[in-house]
C-alpha cells in the first residue's frame, strides 16, 4: 500500500545571496538582467504585478508548491520567511481558487518579505494595495482555497515555466519577474556592467536622431530578405 503523502516536506537548509549581491541588481531593469543572461531567466508573460506602483522588487527566492485548490504551502512559507526574502509560490497554474489574499500577505510584509509571486490566482487587490506590497499573479479569482497539503517548502520548483530554487535572486518591475540562478549572480552582475555600457551607447545614438542601426543594416545587406513584387 501506498503510504498517504505529509501535509507538508520543508528543506530547512537554504544559502540565501548577500546584501551585497542583492544590492547590486537595485539599479537594473528586467530586460538589462535577461540581457546579462543570454536572453532568457523571466517567468512567463502571464504572471503580471496586479499593481504597477507596488511592483518594483530585488529579494532571495523562498520556494514553495502548493497542491490545487491548497495554499497551506504558502502560509508555511511566510511562517519561515526570512527579512528579504520573496515568497514565489507555484500552484501548476491552477485557477479554481486564489493561493494568497491581503491578511497573509500583510503579516509577509510585516515579516520583511520582500514581495509574493505565483502562477496561480490571488485575491483582495485592494487590501493587498494598502500594504503597498509587490504581488505577481496570473489573475485574481476570490474562490478559497483550503489548507490540506500536500506541499513542499524551500525546495526546487518550476513557476512562470522557468526553475526557481530557494536562494536564486528574484527581480521583479512592471515588465515582469527575472530569476538569477544562485551559482551565477556573481557572472550576472559581472555581465551586467557591459549590458548597460551598450544599452547607454545605444541609447545615446536614438536620442541624436538615429535611424537605422548596424542589425538592421545588416539584415538588408546579407541577403536575408527575399524580394517580391
Amino acid at each position: 500500500m501506498i503510504e498517504d503523502s505529509p501535509i507538508l516536506t520543508m528543506k530547512k537548509k537554504i544559502i540565501r545571496p548577500s546584501q551585497s549581491q542583492l544590492n547590486a541588481f537595485k539599479k537594473f531593469q528586467t530586460g538589462h538582467i535577461v540581457d546579462a543572461l543570454s536572453g532568457r531567466g523571466a517567468l512567463s508573460g502571464d504572471i503580471k504585478a496586479i499593481s504597477k506602483k507596488y511592483s518594483n522588487f530585488v529579494g532571495s527566492a523562498l520556494t514553495c508548491l502548493c497542491g490545487p485548490a491548497d495554499n497551506s504551502a504558502a502560509i508555511a512559507a511566510i511562517g519561515v520567511a526570512e527579512e528579504g526574502d520573496v515568497i514565489v509560490a507555484a500552484t501548476d497554474k491552477f485557477k479554481g481558487t486564489a493561493v494568497m489574499g491581503d491578511l497573509m500577505l500583510g503579516i509577509a510584509k510585516n515579516r520583511g518579505v520582500k514581495a509574493f509571486v505565483t502562477d496561480g490566482y490571488v485575491r483582495d487587490i485592494e487590501g493587498i494595495n494598502k500594504h503597498f506590497f509587490p504581488c505577481f499573479a496570473s489573475g485574481t479569482i476570490p474562490n478559497s482555497p483550503a489548507r490540506n497539503g500536500p506541499g513542499t517548502i524551500g525546495m526546487s520548483i518550476v513557476c512562470g515555466e522557468v526553475n526557481i530554487s530557494s536562494g536564486d535572486i528574484i527581480v521583479g518591475d512592471i515588465d515582469g519577474i527575472v530569476v538569477v540562478p544562485h551559482k551565477i549572480i556573481n557572472d550576472v552582475i559581472d555581465k551586467l556592467e557591459e549590458v548597460i555600457k551598450l544599452e547607454k551607447e545605444a541609447e545615446k545614438k536614438v536620442n541624436k536622431g538615429a535611424k537605422s542601426t548596424e542589425l538592421i543594416d545588416k539584415i538588408f545587406k546579407n541577403g536575408s530578405i527575399k524580394i517580391i513584387d
